[in-house]
């Protein structure tokens, strides 16, 4: 009988009495005071349902978009880190995670992305290790992906957290398997002519269609267990995708540079 239950709080992703201690204490804290960086101890999103598939992912991308995965198997937008072909497989417009992250050969600044992802249909691992994956805007700053779905975790490191630094403003996971949404609009740091910092990068974040980050600033580049600081080479990048040892399906991503008004 004990393994049976075991097993099945296992699969529910529901706090058990042998797991380990859900996020850190002993990292930097927080600029802003309150929490360590990946706080067990911060307050969880609540449980928002999101509405019917339909209404949260785009069926085709906007006529002035950049396709970087579209309906078929066109994967020359990306490559990997060290500028070879990309090494994730990808069939019927479907990639999935491999081996080592990948990029865009482009680079961005400020933008309008659409990325849908799907984590494993079987449930396997527990918080941090399961269903991990995470975009990287301009390969410096992620939003996370991850299996959010009665799965604990530290705050900051669920799906669609500003990972490190803010959880989402409501946790809106879908189960495990079925495909989910991200809408991101991103603003760029900016500097000065002589380099020094002037503004944080600015990042607004829909889940499911449901806004889970509302013109948050970061406060530096992304790192585990600490924050980065700003530095000129934070301006401009490529979207990143990390391969974090588990098999997440990506498809239908597409970006929209950005520009102020009155621009053509």
């Amino acid at each position: 009988m004990m393994s049976i239950t075991v097993l099945l709080v296992g699969i529910t992703g529901s706090p058990r009495g042998d797991q380990a201690p859900i996020g850190y204490t002993d990292t930097p804290m927080q600029p802003d005071g309150r929490w360590h960086i990946h706080d067990g101890a911060r307050p969880q999103p609540r449980l928002v349902k999101p509405g019917q598939p339909g209404i949260a992912i785009a069926s085709s991308a906007p006529s002035d978009a950049i396709v970087l995965l579209g309906s078929g198997n066109d994967l020359s937008a990306w490559q990997a880190m060290d500028g070879s072909p990309a090494p994730w497989p990808m069939a019927n417009g479907v990639l999935r995670t491999g081996k080592g992250l990948i990029r865009t050969k482009a680079e961005f600044s400020d933008f309008q992305l659409h990325v849908e992802f799907a984590t494993p249909d079987e449930v396997k691992g527990d918080s941090q290790g399961r269903g991990n994956s995470g975009v990287f805007l301009l390969g410096k700053f992620e939003i996370q992906v991850l299996d959010s779905y009665e799965n604990p975790t530290y705050p900051d490191g669920q799906a669609a957290a500003m990972y490190g630094q803010f959880p989402p403003l409501v946790n809106a996971s879908r189960p495990p398997g079925e495909w989910q949404a991200y809408d991101i609009v991103f603003t760029a740091p900016r500097f000065t002519a002589n380099g020094a910092f002037d503004k944080p990068a600015v990042v607004t974040v829909f889940h499911n269609g449901i806004v889970v980050h509302n013109a948050t600033a970061f406060w530096g580049p992304t790192a585990h267990r600490r924050i980065n600081p700003y530095t000129p080479d934070t301006a401009k990048g490529p979207l990143t995708l990390q391969d974090h040892g588990n098999p997440i399906r990506y498809r239908n991503v597409w970006i929209r540079r950005l520009g102020g008004y009155d621009e053509s």
